[in-house]
């Protein structure tokens, strides 16, 4: 079906990006998708993410005078996202989440940090970031989406860091991180007192060859296993003092923003796993013949894949619309606003939702055909329900879409 109804959002280097995307995806990710849960030491996914490589997208946020092509749109980020999801989310993960963890050293100007990595993140060859927020939580509270809730304004934030002479000193465990164990830089989420609040968050980026850390075993999940999840244990872990992102409040104000743009792209990656979904059965069952005539032209089968078609496309429209407002603060004002925390956290939670809804019908439209790993429903049924749950989960995204409405100190 035509979509060039999108260029109500899309340019036309939206498009040809896209175009690009999808035919990358055709051709290296969906032959080998099968093989990915598997793939337990990642070469299939480390191949494919060398040839994200090849075309150009670690280094797409980069600033130009670091060989980057300063890439800001939130729009291109999420057709992005969708199109690799409709392939593998978890590569797509494990592809994106580096750009994720870049975004506050980038938007903060920190030439400390660009002048040490970026190098070695706009070369030829591949590397990984990670931005490590999550942490295990306690009897006393802390980690996990309190962390996220940005009304507790980073006083559940257990990672310290104290600054001893020109350096930093970092205890504290992670966990949950796209990219954890595997990464090469990483970005992390803590607090010089949590008494401070949003005062005392500060983004410190970590090498992975740093003094001090260690890693558990990496979770072993119902799906996105192209993405890997180590705990990462950090103790007497010290770096420069100049690779703290910026300072106090501004760091906040960069973590707040990455959770926006977390989950705006996110809603594009749910978007795209459910349209990958519904091209399945969609083919499906118009080859499948039952009672003389193939399902599709059964009414109560047209009737599902209408609701399903009906979802892709809102949610689709929800998160550009999402994304475009994003893109243009001049008009709709910050990105770290209560508002548009709210538009994206309904661009999200909506999506979620969308996508385990449509992965759970095709399934029931294709049977037992769609329980089995031979056929990528399942895949796309196991993967997509991370998305529900992690960013703080399908509650406090609730509550975040009413922050935005009124004063919801939750």
């Amino acid at each position: 079906m035509p979509d060039q109804y999108l260029d109500v959002f899309l340019t036309k280097e939206d498009f040809m990006m896209r175009d690009m995307l999808r035919g990358f995806v055709d051709k290296e990710i969906m032959p080998v998708r099968q093989q990915i849960d598997e793939d337990k030491d990642h070469v299939i996914v480390r191949r494919i993410l060398q040839g994200l490589t090849d075309l150009g997208l670690q280094k797409s946020p980069f600033p130009p005078e670091y060989g980057g092509m300063g890439a800001k749109s939130a729009v291109s980020a999420g057709i992005l996202h969708e199109e690799l999801s409709r392939g593998d989310s978890g590569i797509c993960t494990a592809c994106n989440v580096t750009g994720w963890a870049w975004i506050p050293a980038i938007a903060a100007n920190n030439k400390a940090v660009l002048d040490r990595f970026a190098p070695e993140f706009t070369g030829k060859e591949l590397r990984m970031g990670c931005f490590n927020m999550t942490e295990p939580g306690g009897p006393h509270g802390g980690g996990g989406c309190d962390i996220e809730n940005l009304s507790l304004q980073g006083r559940k934030i257990r990672t310290i860091a104290k600054l001893e002479g020109d350096e930093w000193v970092l205890h504290g465990q992670k966990m949950w991180a796209s990219n954890c164990g595997v990464a090469d830089l990483y970005c992390m989420v803590c607090t010089t007192d949590p008494n401070l609040g949003d005062q005392g968050v500060a983004l410190i980026y970590v090498p992975k060859d740093a003094k001090g850390i260690s890693f558990g075993k990496d979770e072993h999940k119902a799906g996105m296993a192209g993405d890997k999840n180590y705990p990462m244990f950090l103790e007497n872990v010290r770096v420069p003092k100049a690779w703290r992102a910026a300072g106090p409040g501004v760091d906040a104000d960069l973590l707040h923003n990455n959770l926006v743009i977390g989950r705006l792209v996110t809603a594009g990656m749910a978007v795209g796993q459910a349209q990958g979904a519904f091209e399945t059965v969609l083919k499906y069952t118009g080859d499948r013949i039952v009672a003389d005539k193939p399902i599709r032209q059964h009414s109560i089968a047209a009737g599902i894949l209408a609701d399903m078609a009906i979802g892709i496309e809102t949610a689709r429209w929800s998160y550009l619309s999402a994304a475009w407002m994003y893109d243009h603060p001049e008009k709709y004002g910050p990105p770290i606003s209560n508002y548009m925390l709210s538009r994206t956290s309904i661009a999200k939670v909506y999506a979620a939702d969308m996508a385990v809804s449509v992965t759970n019908r095709a399934m029931e439209l294709m049977g037992s055909f769609g329980y089995v790993r031979e056929y990528d429903v399942e895949k796309y049924w196991r993967d997509c329900k991370i998305i529900q749950l992690w960013e703080g989960g399908a509650q406090l995204g609730r509550l975040d879409i009413c922050r935005g409405y009124y004063d919801l100190n939750l």
